[in-house]
């Protein structure tokens, strides 16, 4: 059975059994990887696992969104990442949303993306949150698919830094509570 998990250095050589799958130069939505972040080295894995983190609680220098990753497990094996991040800025709102998800090649079509974005979107209503903005690039039918099973309506298709996007509003109902008696 899967489970969302803060990111851990325990799992450091399960990530990179992942990281490796993906291949070289390859971008891995979810798990806020920069080009600059070593994680070979268990230092550095440390280090990119402090950020994440650090990233989570609270909201990073003048200029960054807090955003919550999590890890998409399965017993000792990282299946994928999906982040939250808490608000907009700019970017985020032309190109890159308020969640971003990646599941490894050899874990796709089992609806790990789905029900991971599901679990995130539980986190957003947390939050006080009620719309959510996802994307995913124009021809990912599979993460098309993915953002539509969770209520995603389409806004538009655009031309970004990103490359073309489909844009994606999901409205997030809030648990109403029953009136006092």
């Amino acid at each position: 059975m899967p489970e969302l998990i803060a990111p851990t250095t325990r799992l450091h050589s399960a990530w990179l059994a992942a990281h490796r799958e993906w291949g070289p130069g390859r971008h891995e939505d979810g798990f806020g990887l920069r080009p600059a972040d070593e994680v070979v080295s268990p230092a550095g894995f440390a280090a990119w696992v402090a950020r994440l983190t650090d990233e989570s609680e609270r909201t990073p220098d003048p200029g960054g969104v807090r955003c919550t990753y999590r890890w998409i497990v399965e017993g000792c094996t990282v299946l994928g990442g999906i982040a939250l991040r808490h608000e907009l800025d700019d970017f985020l709102l032309r190109a890159g949303g308020h969640i971003g998800y990646g599941i490894r090649p050899s874990a796709r079509r089992r609806g790990l993306a789905t029900w991971a974005l599901g679990r995130m979107l539980d986190e957003a209503r947390g939050l006080g949150l009620d719309r959510v903005l996802v994307t995913c690039a124009e021809g990912n039918v599979a993460s098309a698919r993915t953002i539509e099973r969770q209520g995603g309506v389409l806004e538009d298709v655009r031309d970004t830094e990103l490359g073309r996007v489909r844009r994606y509003w999901i409205t997030l109902e809030v648990p109403r509570t029953c009136p006092p008696r």
